[in-house]
């Protein structure tokens, strides 16, 4: 396995319950996919029911997936999704908060926030609070957060203006919206390892070609196909650090799993770093604390 880990040395996932965000397109699709070939219960938790009953049209007959509405833009729908998993899931073994926008105009979710803080973080963070107490009984249990290279760049939190509200820059706040993802990973993992049972771990696709792209500046668009081969990968290349994180056997809490390629664009799913700034432990606590207090949301840990 090792420097050559593909999709074929996912273990099974026979009576492993995932719940997946973002899952009926790109990234998600493809960790959905292997995780339900794998034997996994699979639960497509998309913004678009129709978009993910084709996508679980597309996984067969045989799979065993099922749909959950949920728009990450959206408090009230993040707390409604919670409430009916509780329902209809005895339990979760891994949760993957994989959705995310890049590079909208400047827009604010249903409760105010700037769009990318508000769904990339804020989004995942409510959710994973709601859905704690699912996992946390399960030994094995793993919380996979999706990040980005995009954290290096131009990106910190920026506490003094978290919804851009004074000026906005897509980039930056995409930057930021990634970083955020990546500390909230870590500082789940610090709470998280008191109790033994649930790992918290981060991922990144490196590029990948996916329908994230749509709102990159014309520019990029431009030069993406002439690139494209150089710098970037498929989908379902993207999808294997995700993969690997939720099911290695060897990965463990707090590690960040990316494309091991120069840049980390593309290459062998590996153990990779994130910037400095990433793991100021301070800056992370002070994020948590933030978060709790915008999204009402109090985890049962820490």
């Amino acid at each position: 396995m090792g420097e050559n880990w593909t999709d074929r040395d996912v273990p099974s996932q026979q009576g492993r319950v995932a719940v997946i965000t973002g899952a009926n397109t790109g990234l998600g699709f493809d960790t959905a996919k292997t995780l339900a070939e794998k034997g996994a219960t699979v639960v497509l938790a998309v913004r678009d029911v129709a978009k993910g009953k084709q996508a679980a049209a597309r996984l067969g007959s045989a799979a065993d997936v099922t749909v959950q509405e949920l728009d990450l833009s959206s408090l009230e729908s993040v707390r409604a999704a919670a409430a009916e998993l509780h329902g209809s899931l005895p339990k979760i073994d891994l949760l993957v908060n994989n959705a995310g926008v890049m590079y909208p105009p400047r827009q604010t979710t249903r409760d105010g926030f700037e769009l990318q803080f508000g769904t990339n973080h804020l989004g995942h963070f409510a959710f994973t609070g709601l859905l704690l107490d699912l996992l946390l009984p399960v030994g094995g249990s793993r919380v996979v957060t999706v990040a980005s290279i995009a954290h290096r760049i131009r990106a910190a939190i920026h506490f003094d203006d978290l919804q851009w509200e004074n000026s906005y820059d897509r980039v930056a706040a995409y930057g930021q919206a990634k970083l955020a993802n990546l500390m909230f990973a870590y500082e789940l993992q610090r709470r998280l390892a008191p109790h033994g049972t649930t790992a918290s771990l981060a991922a990144h696709p490196g590029v990948a070609r996916t329908e994230l792209m749509r709102n990159s500046p014309a520019i990029a668009r431009a030069l993406f196909p002439v690139v494209a081969p150089l710098f970037t990968q498929s989908s379902e290349a993207g999808a294997l650090p995700i993969l690997r994180a939720a099911t290695d056997p060897a990965a463990l809490g707090g590690q960040y799993y990316g494309p091991a390629g120069l840049g980390g664009y593309r290459g062998r799913p590996e153990v990779v770093a994130s910037t400095p700034q990433s793991y100021d432990a301070g800056i992370q606590r002070r994020l948590w604390t933030v978060s709790e207090e915008l999204t009402g949301v109090k985890f049962p840990v820490g």
